[in-house]
């Protein structure tokens, strides 16, 4: 089978996306939260039963742009301009890649991920409680639902 002119493979992306970031490892991202971060977690509800890293929010990747352009109408209170540093983490560090990227192109220039996801996070003895909310709840993503961290209704 023939790629289409321009067309790239996922690991072309994942790759073109990572030398735009400068990823950090689990323990960088622990101590940039620690400074003042923002660490989001966007792994789906059926991989957070393996836990949870305090103080994360919780925004599943088909509503990051929408929640963290500080533009739209249904960005996030956190969501407060172009300089905030979003620290995005997925189960094993490759989705979480491409997500930060995208945040990048929304205009948020310091937007990076977490080398080695969430697992690499728990690999390091990093801080984990156990969820907060069943896997199927909708935690900061519907926006026809209220906020369940917050109590905010979504816009």
């Amino acid at each position: 089978m023939n790629r289409p002119p321009g067309a790239l493979s996922a690991d072309q992306m994942l790759a073109q996306a990572r030398s735009r970031l400068q990823r950090l490892t689990p323990a960088q991202a622990h101590d940039a939260v620690d400074a003042g971060a923002l660490l989001v977690d966007i792994r789906p509800g059926w991989q957070r039963v393996e836990g949870e890293v305090p103080g994360a929010l919780l925004v599943e990747r088909n509503h990051l742009e929408w929640r963290f352009d500080p533009e739209c109408s249904a960005r996030l209170p956190q969501a407060t301009g172009y300089d905030l540093q979003v620290i995005v983490m997925c189960l094993e560090g490759y989705t979480s890649s491409l997500a930060a990227d995208s945040l990048r192109t929304l205009g948020l220039h310091r937007a990076t991920d977490v080398i080695g996801g969430f697992r690499a996070w728990i690999a390091q003895g990093l801080p984990v409680h156990q969820p907060r909310y069943p896997a199927d709840a909708q935690c900061l993503t519907s926006p026809t639902r209220s906020v369940e961290r917050t109590g905010e209704q979504e816009k």
